[in-house]
């Protein structure tokens, strides 16, 4: 039995208080943690007086945060076996197993998801970072380009879709550029190289294109995320 659960008479979760939800630490993480931990007594109080109620997706996202991702994906099966349409279940569920290395589980919910529902742009951007993980960089392009249409203000899709659409070569600034012109220096360890220099766009694109060869290559989708991450702090002036 999961903790902080019990079994009804019809064998479905119900809900009690949690214990103490984490340690304190210092400053605004003390805050944070106790709103969240009050956020979980909430939703779990109200699934406690009502078990038949769609809180059980906000109370899994809040689960899955915290690291309680069993008990999250516990949640959300049993919730969307009542409510099999609810997206937003869908999605925690998806992303929860996303966490915890099922890779193939998250895609097929999230698949399911903007089978049901084209126009959720949550559902596209993750199910581009799922296919971008794995490699398949054509359709995470597809994903992300949804994404942007449904969402114009998601800066960071539109971050990464220009790093992945169609591998566009570095800016005329770039000091590289005539390098990439053929695959000489297209190689993981040259995308190293860019990357500890901090030419992050030019390593981007060398690990776009080693990809698009190799989608199996795991150092390079290893360091395509690395640098994306990067890119993205970048623009966003982290």
């Amino acid at each position: 039995m999961l903790p902080g659960t019990a079994i009804d008479s019809a064998c479905r979760p119900t809900y009690k208080k949690s214990m103490a939800y984490a340690v304190p630490r210092a400053g605004d993480d003390v805050a944070e943690d106790l709103a969240t931990a009050a956020s979980i007594r909430r939703y779990e109080e109200r699934l406690a007086k009502d078990p038949n109620s769609p809180a059980f997706a906000p109370l899994a996202d809040l689960y899955r945060k915290v690291g309680r991702t069993q008990e999250a994906i516990a949640l959300c099966r049993d919730g969307l076996e009542r409510f099999p349409g609810y997206g937003a279940a869908r999605l925690v569920l998806a992303r929860v197993l996303a966490d915890e290395g099922a890779a193939d589980a998250a895609m097929a919910e999230v698949q399911a998801l903007v089978d049901e529902s084209p126009a959720n742009a949550a559902g596209h951007r993750l199910a581009a970072e799922l296919h971008r993980r794995a490699g398949r960089l054509d359709q995470a392009v597809t994903h992300l380009r949804q994404a942007v249409a449904l969402d114009p203000t998601d800066r960071e899709a539109r971050i990464v879709l220009e790093a992945l659409d169609g591998a566009a070569a570095p800016s005329e600034g770039s000091a590289l550029r005539k390098l990439l012109v053929d695959d000489t220096f297209v190689t993981p360890s040259f995308g190293d190289a860019c990357l500890a220099q901090g030419l992050v766009d030019e390593a981007a694109h060398v690990f776009v294109r080693v990809l698009r060869r190799n989608p199996g290559h795991a150092r390079a989708r290893e360091r395509l995320e690395e640098a994306l991450r990067v890119k993205t702090q970048r623009r966003k002036g982290l």
